[in-house]
């Protein structure tokens, strides 16, 4: 794949010459007229959502963490090192896809993007820092080291981005970008809603309303995706089959890894809703992107944890809405207005 140079003085940024990939760019952000101009829309919106992790308050957490079961402390400890690890790879990988796009409003939301990553694990780290005895914490930055399960799983992720760093050809990069659509779409979701789940227990309410945060972010970089998908799939060869295949993939990897650190042992988890959720996942994001659904089954038309919607909202108010499944976030509020569970 070509990469852009830093500078192109004989490029073209003309709006009818503009192309995501393959374009004659100047490098310059050229944003006073532009050909996609969601993506306008869409950094604004990113933008909007800027937020601190420290101005949240983790107090009652600290408390908390030793009234989880330990079953649920294992949970807590193991997805927070999981979630570290996907934001951390996307925060290496997406320069790296960034490098050759040619649109410098798209260019635009993949640097806020990476920001955003990076912001992640600093609110990972507050959590854990803030939260998990000093005693235990190495355990959780370590978790995937000593976790066969877990590093696998990091391994699988990683290996296929590795696969276009090494072999850096359309072919591959349309992989590499189908990866990142699936990661951004379906992998931190289960995580999630084991959150989700806990603050609807009243339990370590501090570490949801920071995954509220974070899912708002991550509902950006799904609407970044499924914008960018359909559009690599007119430019880059590929096949349906393997779309298909990459997403039965996730959903197999990400069921064993949830199964795996959540089972059955989690008050309002289990290893059936866990494969149901990842599944009716699977089936949205196929659609968003102009596929018909993986798993036909009507019972994936529906996610078995729309009771726990509500604590993806970071305010209550309609005009504040942001729905964490359909990924259709319409606006944003500062991290300083953030009040706390009390609010829902």
């Amino acid at each position: 794949m070509p990469v852009n140079p830093i500078f192109n003085p004989g490029g073209d940024d003309r709006i009818e010459t503009r192309s995501i990939w393959f374009g004659e760019t100047t490098n310059l952000m050229q944003l006073n007229d532009v050909r996609y101009s969601w993506a306008i829309g869409l950094y604004q919106q990113m933008r909007e959502n800027f937020w601190i992790p420290q101005k949240l308050d983790l107090t009652q957490d600290v408390t908390d963490y030793w009234n989880l079961t330990p079953e649920e402390r294992n949970a807590y400890d193991g997805i927070l090192s999981y979630l570290t690890f996907l934001d951390s790879v996307q925060t290496c990988n997406i320069p790296h896809i960034k490098s050759s796009i040619t649109a410098p409003e798209v260019a635009l939301c993949m640097a806020e993007q990476i920001s955003q990553e990076g912001m992640h694990n600093q609110s990972y780290q507050y959590i854990i820092e803030t939260v998990i005895p000093p005693d235990r914490r190495r355990i959780v930055y370590e978790f995937w080291r000593t976790d066969k399960v877990l590093h696998e799983r990091c391994q699988y992720v990683a290996g296929i981005y590795q696969q276009y760093m090494d072999d850096p050809t359309p072919e591959n990069y349309f992989v590499s970008l189908l990866a990142d659509f699936l990661l951004e779409g379906m992998y931190f979701y289960n995580g999630f809603i084991f959150f989700y789940n806990l603050a609807s227990r009243m339990l370590m309410p501090g570490s949801a309303d920071i995954f509220k945060m974070i899912n708002r972010d991550e509902l950006s970089h799904v609407r970044l995706f499924q914008k960018l998908i359909p559009e690599a799939m007119q430019v880059f060869p590929h096949s349906v089959e393997q779309i298909y295949e990459m997403f039965d993939g996730a959903v197999q990897h990400e069921c064993r890894w949830t199964n795996h650190i959540v089972g059955d042992n989690i008050l309002g988890i289990t290893e059936a809703s866990t494969e149901h959720y990842t599944k009716y996942l699977a089936n949205m994001r196929l659609r968003s992107i102009g596929l018909n659904p993986l798993y036909p089954d009507k019972k994936y038309q529906k996610s078995p944890y729309t009771h726990l919607e509500r604590f993806s909202d970071t305010k209550a108010q309609a005009h504040t809405k942001a729905n964490f499944f359909e990924a259709s976030v319409t606006s944003y509020v500062m991290s300083s207005g953030v009040g706390g569970w009390d609010e829902i």
